[in-house]
């Protein structure tokens, strides 16, 4: 598992824009906390010399599938969170958070006070993330 600003890193499928060249269905890892995204290390290389190739062509769009396989998706995240289609976005966030509350409680018990100063940011972070979630899926529900 990737660590972020503290957070658990989460894996999952995704669009990353390098330079002027967006590449889709790049597995990544982000922080839900600070909204980092990283390249899955296991594939970066591959990234590297796609995008090397995409730029040199100047092309606008790439998809990462349709010039490397990547079969083994699942062994990949096996050790961090994924999200698809088994778990969604907010399970994942209250997963993070029940993680976040669980430290908290060490924090507390250890008296330290600058570790459970930064968890605090980080569950209202999580907690704001998960309630803009939750608005953004009503609307859809309702409008479809």
């Amino acid at each position: 598992m990737s660590f972020c600003c503290g957070a658990g890193m989460v894996g999952s499928i995704g669009t990353v824009r390098h330079h002027k060249t967006l590449v889709h269905n790049v597995p990544i890892m982000f922080c839900p906390v600070c909204d980092r995204i990283d390249v899955h290390p296991a594939i970066e290389g591959e990234y590297e010399i796609l995008v090397e190739y995409a730029q040199g062509d100047k092309a606008p769009e790439v998809d990462f599938s349709d010039f490397v396989s990547v079969d083994n998706t699942s062994e990949l995240f096996e050790n961090c969170t994924m999200t698809d289609e088994a778990v969604s976005f907010a399970e994942v966030l209250k997963q993070q958070i029940d993680v976040s509350l669980d430290l908290l409680g060490v924090a507390k018990d250890l008296k330290d006070e600058e570790w459970r100063d930064m968890l605090m940011i980080r569950l209202k972070r999580l907690s704001e993330r998960l309630k803009q979630y939750n608005k953004r899926k009503q609307i859809s529900q309702k409008s479809a």
